[in-house]
């Protein structure tokens, strides 16, 4: 062993090593699906059924008619025609006006996949 190398020190560093690999394994809190709703989607939307604010509540939207809840403010969703599912979720989030090849009054967009998913493992009950 080295004479200039001390025993502790080899002890702090594997403590070191340790805590830097946990931390890079872990993700920040700004990434989880509830943490993304409440930034990117809560000032619009709620959770609770029948809760509306400027965007209609987004309760139980897996596998929901898209447009048919008692929102009165629809417009580019009333009679749209399909169902709810993963794949529309990010479409929709992705870009709301590609999807509907129409403007829409949804501006926000998730340009991030795994935020897009993150988001949407959110809106199907999945909550972290």
């Amino acid at each position: 062993m080295n004479a200039h190398v001390k025993p502790y020190m080899f002890a702090a560093a594997a403590v070191a090593i340790t805590l830097l690999l946990g931390a890079c394994d872990s993700q920040p809190a700004a990434t989880s699906g509830a943490a993304l709703f409440k930034k990117k989607c809560s000032t619009c939307h709620s959770l609770e059924p029948g809760i509306h604010k400027v965007g209609p509540s987004l309760a139980g939207i897996m596998g929901r008619e898209a447009g048919s809840t008692d929102f009165p403010k629809y417009r580019a969703l009333k009679d749209a025609g399909f169902i709810w599912d993963q794949d529309k979720i990010a479409a929709w989030i992705s870009d709301p006006k590609k999807f509907m090849g129409k403007p829409t009054a949804m501006t926000v967009k998730i340009k991030n996949e795994k935020d897009r998913h993150a988001i949407i493992k959110y809106l199907s009950g999945n909550h972290d």
